[in-house]
């Protein structure tokens, strides 16, 4: 299938699309501070810079867009041209996710996931305070929040 629109008006497009400070990582950065934590932005020493380190509780946090690191939801939408590419790409970005977290843990760090269908408004309070909870307990070394979804 050919794109809909030409190389360079993609180009445009995929150049829009942001790593840092996304809307769900922002949201999420506000949540977690309203209810007491701090943390350091894009730890950028550690495997993977994590979008928050929280040295005291030997934590960090990354919130997974849902179509680049391919959670499997409703808002993955595998692209209808170079499939072959895409899906390529999706599942080294699921690898290099999984060696990230190994990495991480090697090092003591209690990693945190937290997927960006899991912070849509309706959803974000309980997800903020099942966060919060779980990083201040200092217990568990791994965890990773979704909402609740039906795997396709």
């Amino acid at each position: 299938m050919v794109d809909a629109v030409d190389r360079a008006t993609r180009s445009q497009i995929m150049a829009r699309v942001r790593s840092k400070n996304t809307k769900p990582e922002l949201a999420f950065r506000k949540a977690l501070f309203a209810r007491g934590l701090r943390y350091r932005l894009h730890g950028a020493g550690l495997p993977g810079s994590p979008d928050l380190v929280m040295p005291g509780l030997a934590a960090v946090a990354f919130v997974h867009g849902c179509q680049w690191h391919w959670h499997g939801c409703a808002r993955c939408r595998m692209p209808k041209t170079n499939v072959e590419y895409w899906s390529r790409k999706f599942a080294r970005n699921q690898e290099r996710d999984r060696a990230q977290v190994t990495a991480l843990r090697k090092l003591g760090w209690r990693v945190l996931i937290v997927w960006e269908c899991a912070l849509k408004p309706n959803k974000l309070d309980v997800t903020a305070n099942k966060a919060a909870k779980w990083l201040k307990s200092g217990r568990g070394k791994f965890l990773t929040i979704e909402p609740r979804r039906a795997i396709r």
